[in-house]
């Protein structure tokens, strides 16, 4: 699985971005998805989950309500909406998969084999 994130940027507090990981290299609608991020200094964070189906979702305490987690799987594509971004969103923003057969949504960095390279998310205020 090769996954390939982007739309990050230099925002100001109160917009609004739209993160999207392209995937390849196997069936797409197969496995459980996540965002992860990582400030500078900090370890990587849990964002939000989201099934094979698109039917459940999961989110950290700190974005629920504002970011919203998504996928096309006709188009490989996953989404991370973030809206209402303050300062503290500010990290490297990675995109995850988990293969594995009949997977929960985890939070856990240690569930998710595959991984992006990143897009930096920067909001100044």
């Amino acid at each position: 699985v090769q996954l390939q994130a982007s739309g990050g940027g230099l925002v100001q507090a109160g917009d609004s971005l739209r993160l999207s990981c392209a995937a390849s290299g196997r069936t797409f609608s197969d496995y459980v998805m996540g965002w992860f991020r990582q400030a500078p200094g900090k370890e990587r964070e849990f964002v939000a989950a989201v099934s094979w189906s698109g039917g459940s979702t999961d989110y950290a305490d700190a974005v629920r309500g504002r970011f919203t987690i998504s996928r096309a799987n006709a188009e490989n594509t996953l989404f991370l909406q973030m809206n209402s971004l303050k300062r503290e969103d500010t990290a490297v923003y990675y995109c995850a998969a988990d293969t594995t057969w009949m997977s929960r949504l985890s939070r856990s960095t240690g569930e998710y084999e595959y991984w992006g390279q990143g897009t930096q998310v920067t909001v100044s205020s």
